[in-house]
């Protein structure tokens, strides 16, 4: 199974052009795409990468916002940190109030993007590894709901299950516009969505009819 799974990586296309183009990881591509399909990302932005290990998001996210914006990368794991000085690494569990507090510090304020390509630890038992996903999902939808400033941004990475509806039905109300899309990058035997929020919409503030 390793030996195949290597073999497929190897003649991946994407993971051939991000070694060519000097990205960090073939994942580069799938926010590209979706930055381009949807303009998630501006110049200036300050931009959340949550579960950003091994910093290809993060990478992009850098070349988006530009020397004006900020981009924070957490993850559990330790990976190669950047070097522009708009750039902040914190290792730690974003679902930890701790790390999150951290991310507080860091912004000053508040995020205009939010993006999450994180996955949970699976067991290869579906029922499980579905409320795992959804569980992470929601803590990403959390801090999204602390951190975003009015007409902010999320994009993130989802597995349908049960909760798949409940959840798009809950950002729909969050959202201006709530979006759902498989950018051609990601594998095509991968279960994996990618949801979109655009223009969030502060609790606090009512509907305009």
């Amino acid at each position: 199974m390793g030996s195949r799974w290597q073999m497929e990586k190897h003649n991946d296309p994407y993971h051939k052009k991000a070694k060519q183009e000097d990205y960090r990881s073939r994942a580069s591509y799938k926010l590209k795409q979706l930055d381009k399909k949807f303009n998630i990302i501006k110049q200036g932005n300050t931009v959340v990468d949550l579960g950003a290990a091994p910093g290809g998001w993060s990478q992009v996210a850098l070349e988006k916002v530009g020397e004006e914006g900020i981009v924070i990368g957490v993850d559990l794991n330790r990976f190669k940190k950047f070097h522009e000085e708009n750039y902040y690494g914190i290792r730690g569990d974003f679902t930890d109030l701790e790390v999150q507090e951290k991310i507080m510090e860091i912004i000053g304020g508040k995020a205009k993007v939010v993006m999450s390509d994180a996955s949970p630890s699976l067991c290869g038992i579906k029922n499980i590894d579905q409320l795992r996903s959804i569980d992470l999902i929601n803590v990403v939808i959390e801090i999204a709901d602390n951190i975003l400033e009015e007409k902010g941004n999320l994009v993130m990475k989802v597995f349908q299950g049960p909760e798949y509806k409940p959840m798009l039905d809950s950002l729909k109300g969050k959202f201006r516009q709530v979006k759902t899309t498989k950018p051609p990058s990601s594998r095509k035997k991968s279960s994996e969505m990618y949801v979109v929020g655009l223009g969030y919409k502060p609790k606090n503030r009512k509907k305009r009819n």
